[in-house]
């Protein structure tokens, strides 16, 4: 039993690209006019290139001429059938031979097939006597039944009867099957049920339909999803753009680039919309696999079939460019943008000065900042910010706060990220009283310092032993009504600890308790330590039994620390009681001794 459309036989034009390497073609046989060639490029020659360019006034517009722009040829072939594979009947190779002798062994064959069906169609006609006999209402609630308690097979061979008997099926009820059948990878059932609902006049939905299609490709059966995807839109359910990006994904994967390019022609002409998403998807993939020429090259492509590129699809080419490092790509994807008539905007300068700035490449940086202040895109907030987190992460804060400077005297006004990054920066170089600063000055601004602004920044007196400021600005925190998080203690307690002030990091771990926040073993243990030194071994158990409370596990190291600490503290009875009694616990090994 299959599932099967076939198309008439149709001639089809395919676009086929000549030359041995991508990238490197032939004069006179390529499917686009414009030659490319691999251009070796420093950064220097990148900030050149955008330079010179906005200042060329030639452009080269988008051209649809279907006669001049590309050489193609036509390849007439039968249409090959369509079909879902449900039973999954195979059928040897060799049963196709033309030796007369094996007419017979298939004719033998034939019949056993016929006869097994038959038997098996007997023997299930008895098994299922009760549900031939129900309506189709009485049907279709027994369906509802096994398919809300997950009896798949059951409601899949009830949709088998209902079928034989006639009966349409509950349609929800045959999505819910086909998707659970999806789920654990049962294709040729959830394809069986899937042919009935359509059979029956139900419509299935895209997610159902991109399931299956999902499913085909994982399997490698790209032909059967593209035939699926042909008659989506036959069933009144169009496909999407998730339909397109997974085939055009699938395609890939597989190594079928050709095809992957010829097929997305092939839908373009067929009236598919030209999506944006899947077209950036496609160009990006050919960027990755095939490289950045071959990239240009199907752009050019793509535009004589009325599917033009835009800013985002260009600036997601050099978002990928210069991850890779590749800025002799990424100055070809500018010169491109602007050879055609566009502009780079913000977000192509800031995906540049991103990737150079994580390099360190500062001379280009401010080249590039100086092109933006001379185009209709200056710099933002964005562009700011991500030089500042720049020239933080090499320590450069001289320069991240001449930046912030220069934000404010060109009212560009910074936001929290602003703040908060060059408050980390100084308050991990121990620049605490500059960081205080900033944090008023940011008090009295547009933004509000918000928990995270609080935290790096008690965090920072933590580190540097000022204590008591680290508490103010803890008290300023809940009278701006923030309520300090489980990172807030834990600064605290270690900062009490290093400043020997374990009473007070005792406290501290007690607020986290009642507020639940989590406390790990190592805080617990230096608390435990410390105090055990001081011979504050009282305050200590308190402590162990507050760790044991919150389901911290103590390990032989805790106890053996309090155990100490009462030693030291001349109880040296209590100390061994405590020990023998521990070890019965069997909280300690035998071979643990008291030293």
């Amino acid at each position: 039993m299959g599932y099967a459309a076939t198309p008439w036989n149709s001639p089809v034009e395919i676009c086929r690209f000549h030359g041995s390497p991508w990238g490197l073609k032939q004069p006179g046989l390529c499917c686009s006019s414009r030659k490319y060639s691999t251009v070796n490029v420093s950064t220097f020659h990148l900030i050149c290139l955008i330079k010179c360019s906005r200042r060329s006034q030639s452009c080269l517009p988008w051209k649809v001429d279907n006669g001049s722009e590309r050489e193609a040829f036509s390849l007439r072939f039968r249409a090959l059938q369509r079909s879902v594979c449900i039973d999954r009947d195979k059928i040897d190779q060799d049963e196709w031979g033309s030796s007369e002798d094996h007419i017979p062994r298939v004719k033998r064959k034939f019949k056993e097939q016929i006869n097994s069906k038959r038997l098996s169609n007997s023997v299930t006609s008895v098994l299922d006597g009760p549900l031939v006999r129900n309506d189709e209402e009485t049907n279709n609630d027994i369906l509802q039944k096994f398919c809300s308690n997950g009896r798949l097979k059951d409601a899949s061979r009830l949709i088998e009867i209902m079928a034989r008997q006639n009966q349409i099926p509950h349609f929800p009820s045959c999505i819910n099957l086909i998707r659970g059948f999806l789920k654990v990878d049962e294709l040729d059932k959830a394809a069986k049920v899937l042919q009935v609902m359509i059979m029956s006049g139900g419509v299935p939905d895209n997610i159902t339909y991109n399931m299956m299609v999902r499913g085909l490709c994982k399997r490698g059966c790209i032909r059967s999803a593209i035939d699926l995807l042909e008659d989506m839109s036959l069933s009144g359910c169009p496909p999407d753009v998730i339909t397109y990006n997974t085939i055009i994904r699938c395609m890939f994967d597989n190594g079928i680039f050709d095809q992957a390019v010829g097929f997305w022609k092939d839908q373009l002409r067929k009236g598919c919309p030209p999506y944006l998403i899947t077209y950036t998807i496609l160009i990006e993939l050919v960027c990755k696999h095939y490289g950045t020429v071959r990239a240009m090259e199907v752009l050019d492509d793509m535009a004589i079939e009325g599917c033009y590129p835009d800013i985002v699809t260009y600036n997601s080419l050099v978002n990928f460019t210069c991850k890779r490092g590749k800025y002799e790509d990424a100055a070809l994807v500018i010169y491109n943008i602007i050879s055609h008539g566009m502009e780079p905007n913000a977000i192509t300068y800031n995906t540049l000065i991103h990737s150079l700035s994580s390099h360190g490449c500062w001379d280009e940086v401010d080249e590039i900042l100086a092109i933006m202040k001379e185009t209709s895109h200056p710099p933002t907030v964005v562009t700011y910010n991500i030089l500042i987190n720049g020239l933080c992460k090499y320590g450069l804060l001289d320069r991240a706060i001449n930046f912030f400077d220069q934000m404010v005297s060109q009212n560009c006004s910074p936001d929290i990220v602003t703040y908060n990054t060059l408050l980390g920066a100084l308050s991990k170089e121990g620049m605490v009283e500059e960081a205080l600063q900033l944090l008023q000055f940011l008090s009295g601004s547009s933004c509000s310092p918000g928990l995270i602004t609080y935290n790096t920044v008690i965090d920072g007196l933590t580190r540097s032993g000022d204590m008591e400021k680290a508490m103010g600005l803890y008290d300023k925190m809940l009278e701006d009504g923030i309520s300090p998080d489980d990172i807030t203690h834990r600064c605290l307690v270690w900062g009490f600890c290093r400043a020997g002030q374990f009473e007070r990091a005792v406290e501290t771990l007690r607020v986290m308790g009642e507020r639940e926040h989590r406390v790990g073993n190592s805080a617990y243990k230096m608390v435990i330590h410390g105090l055990c030194k001081k011979e504050k071994v009282d305050l200590a158990i308190q402590v162990l039994e507050m760790m044991v409370s919150s389901r911290c596990k103590p390990d032989e190291t805790t106890y053996l620390t309090i155990i100490k600490g009462i030693a030291d503290a001349g109880m040296m009875e209590e100390a061994n009681k405590l020990h023998q009694k521990l070890m019965e616990w069997q909280v300690f090994g035998e071979r643990t001794l008291l030293s």
